[in-house]
Order: structure tokens, then C-alpha cells, then sequence
């Protein structure tokens, strides 16, 4: 009889160490208490930018994608956002996103070049190939960017080529006119002088744009944005590429003043891709509701950079920044280089060829 009784308490026991448990797994807490069996779970992600703050991309992350996340999910999505290094630094961020310890990755394709998605070099810095003149102005611009990647198959292509590493890529957004090119007073003197004068200068560059860099006589180094404005500070550095933020938040105008016109993009790519086993595991809802916080993204930085560009031309005619024209020789000079460039990436491997057959369908180059 013991042994019957103190058997029933053991499944009793366990019955409510069970019943209690269930409680906080996959249940949400609403205004009338818990929620309904099937109310969505409320999930948590992390995601890191690959720039610092004070970059315009980064300090808008929290309000004009992750809030947007949550809004779209009722609440039960919720994205606490980094800036570069605070999980990884800038040139770790990918494999940090493949490998699952952060969850989101915000960033450029150049990064993922590395390790072997070389179509990210062409996604974020095909030299001068996101130029868009049949297009008015910004805005109009950007939208006929979003027709070539989700009308084109440009979107497509690279879901295919990331998803090699365990990666979703979600969206893309501009950063701007970039190679937003500033520099010192060399800098500027030799921009608008000869092919010659280029020769030795050092460019704090990206991607295929060292290359670019390289093929005209100058040496680019790819490092963080703040380790170059160290490196201009210190004279190792004579030029560096980036985005407005570096005139707008990141105090470059305080050693490099010079903003170098004639051979920036339109716009130039960034994007926002998803460890793909995180991806997977979402539920339709809130793989929907990052998708829609990706367009959300998308456009409220149009509107952002549109007033950067004014705040920009303030700097400007306030005397802050002087702008200077690359010369002739020197923008044929690297036309020349980008479209050398354009050939050989085309035979990097397949997903490049058709890339670089996309661009040039797209840009009339056919």
C-alpha cells in the first residue's frame, strides 16, 4: 500500500513539474493574461552591422528595421541591434553570422568574398556599375535598383550563392553615392592632375575597389572606417571611401576636407542576411515580418540619405568641405580599369558570369 501511494505521488509530482514548465515555452503574455495555444512565441535575435557608430546605417538599424521588425510581428519579434566591434569586429561579422553566433548580419557583399561568395564583390562595389543616369534623381534611381534585383532575378542570384554558406540573404538598401571619396590636400592635388599623380597615394577602400585603386598606381588598404580616420590623422593614409557618414557623424571633415567628385556610384549596396538555420526556424509570420521590416528599411533610407545629401551641400557652401573635380585623364583612366575589371570577375565562376552579364543587359552594355 506504501509502495502504491508514494508511486502515485511520484507521477503526480511529475505531472505538475510539467504542467508548469509548459507555461513559458511558446506562449505569450497578453493584456488579458496568457496567451492562446497558437499565439506566435515571442522570439529574440541579435544582429551586429559591420560599421561602427555614428555611421548613418548603423544608427538607424534599431528604429527603421528592427522597431519595423517588431511592429509587423505585433510585438513578437524583437531585435537588439549592435554596432561594429561591439560582438565581432567588422571583417568577423560574416562568419559570425554563418557560424550562428549573431543571428543577423548587416553589412556589404565584399565582406562575404572572403569566403568564397564572390559575388559579393559585384552586389556592393562592381566598379561604377550602379550608376542609373536614365534616372532623374535619387529616389527614382534607388526604385529602378529594387526593379533590377527582385525583377531581374539579381535577388534571386544571390539567395542561391549565400545559401552555399548557410546564409538567407533578406534585403538590400543604399548607402548612398559611394565611393563617397574624401581626402587630404595630396589627395585632392592629385585627383585632379594626371594618371601619374595618382601614382603611391594609399586609399582606405573596399572590395573590389582596392583592385580599382590598384590598377590606377595607388595603393588601397581595407580597414574599419575609425582605423582610417587614424590613418589620414597620421599621414599613412592620403584618401579614404566610405559614405556621407564620414561628414555627418564620423568628424572626417576635421582631417580630410576634401570631398573628390566624378567617380562615385548613384548608389552603392548594402544588405541584411539571416543565419540560415535561424531563418528556417522562424515561422512564416515572422520570416514575413522581416521581410516587410527589409522594405521598410529600404525606403526610410531613401528619405534619410536624401537629407544627407542636402546636409552635405550645407557643409559645402558653409566652406566645412571643398569639393574638387577628378580631371578628364584621370575619369577616363578609371573607366578604363572598371570595365578590365568588369571582365575579369565574369570569370571568377558561374554566379559572377551571370552577374556580370545582368549588369551589363541592364546597363545597355550589351
Amino acid at each position: 500500500m506504501k509502495k502504491h501511494c508514494f508511486f502515485l505521488l511520484v507521477v503526480l509530482m511529475a505531472f505538475l513539474v510539467v504542467s508548469g514548465c509548459s507555461q513559458d515555452v511558446g506562449v505569450t503574455d497578453g493584456p488579458e493574461g496568457p496567451g492562446e495555444p497558437g499565439e506566435e512565441e515571442i522570439v529574440k535575435l541579435r544582429l551586429q552591422s559591420a560599421y561602427g557608430r555614428g555611421d548613418i546605417s548603423t544608427d538607424t538599424l534599431k528604429e527603421h528595421f528592427a522597431d519595423a521588425a517588431e511592429k509587423h510581428s505585433g510585438g513578437t519579434l524583437q531585435i537588439e541591434v549592435f554596432a561594429e566591434p561591439e560582438i565581432v569586429s567588422m571583417f568577423e561579422t560574416p562568419a559570425a553570422a554563418a557560424d550562428g553566433l549573431i543571428d543577423l548580419m548587416h553589412g556589404h557583399g565584399a565582406l562575404w568574398a572572403g569566403r568564397g561568395i564572390n559575388v559579393g564583390d559585384i552586389e556592393f562595389g562592381l566598379p561604377l556599375a550602379w550608376r542609373i543616369p536614365e534616372k532623374p534623381d535619387f529616389r527614382s534611381q534607388a526604385e529602378e535598383a529594387y526593379r533590377f534585383y527582385f525583377e531581374e532575378g539579381f535577388a534571386d542570384l544571390l539567395r542561391e550563392e549565400y545559401a552555399k554558406d548557410g546564409i538567407y540573404w533578406l534585403g538590400f538598401q543604399s548607402n548612398g553615392p559611394v565611393p563617397f571619396w574624401i581626402g587630404t590636400e595630396k589627395a585632392a592635388e592629385a585627383f585632379q592632375g594626371t594618371p601619374e599623380d595618382l601614382e603611391g597615394l594609399v586609399v582606405r577602400t573596399d572590395g573590389l575597389w582596392m583592385e580599382w585603386n590598384h590598377r590606377v598606381g595607388m595603393t588601397g588598404v581595407d580597414v574599419p572606417s575609425m582605423d582610417a580616420y587614424t590613418g589620414l590623422q597620421t599621414g599613412t593614409f592620403d584618401s579614404h571611401i566610405w559614405d556621407m557618414s564620414v561628414y555627418l557623424g564620423l568628424g572626417f571633415e576635421e582631417i580630410a576636407p576634401y570631398l573628390i567628385r566624378g567617380l562615385e556610384n548613384d548608389h552603392s549596396m548594402a544588405h541584411i542576411v539571416v543565419n540560415m538555420d535561424v531563418w528556417e526556424g522562424l515561422s512564416a509570420e515572422h520570416q514575413e515580418a522581416l521581410t516587410k521590416a527589409a522594405d521598410d528599411y529600404f525606403n526610410d533610407l531613401i528619405d534619410i540619405y536624401i537629407e544627407c545629401i542636402d546636409q552635405v551641400q550645407d557643409l559645402i557652401d558653409e566652406g566645412v568641405i571643398t569639393v574638387v573635380q577628378v580631371s578628364d585623364a584621370n575619369v577616363a583612366r578609371h573607366k578604363e580599369a572598371a570595365l578590365e575589371i568588369w571582365d575579369e570577375i565574369a570569370e571568377r565562376d558561374e554566379a559572377c558570369a551571370k552577374a556580370v552579364e545582368m549588369f551589363k543587359e541592364w546597363r545597355g552594355m550589351e
